[in-house]
């Protein structure tokens, strides 16, 4: 038997979403798709490159899908896979949890 690579479930869902913008993207892309310019309005914060970096790592780990659209101008839209929406859809009681406890965890020093 294969030697496992998470010791959990919460250590392999943290190993696909890591990091402060995965999860803020996959909120962003939850009603739908958006283009590039879009999603980096939505994502208040979050500069270019650092956009581009996360999209790539998630199209690769299949929650997100890239869509080009070969006109002039190009678009490209991005959009959650079913793996994304699972993903996004566990995340719904953190965020609840987060905006319970926002005050106190702004408190923390």
């Amino acid at each position: 038997m294969a030697e496992r690579t998470y010791t959990c479930g919460l250590d392999a869902a943290i190993a696909v979403m890591g990091g402060k913008w995965k999860g803020l993207i996959l909120f962003s892309l939850g009603d739908g798709p958006l283009r590039f310019g879009e999603l980096r309005r939505a994502v208040a914060g979050i500069s270019e490159r650092m956009l581009i970096l996360q999209l790539r790592e998630m199209e690769t780990s299949g929650l997100v899908h890239r869509e080009v659209y070969h006109q002039v101008p190009p678009k490209v839209e991005y959009s959650l896979t079913e793996f994304g929406r699972s993903l996004n859809t566990a995340l719904v009681p953190l965020g609840a949890w987060g905006e319970e406890h926002m005050e106190r965890i702004e408190a923390i020093p």
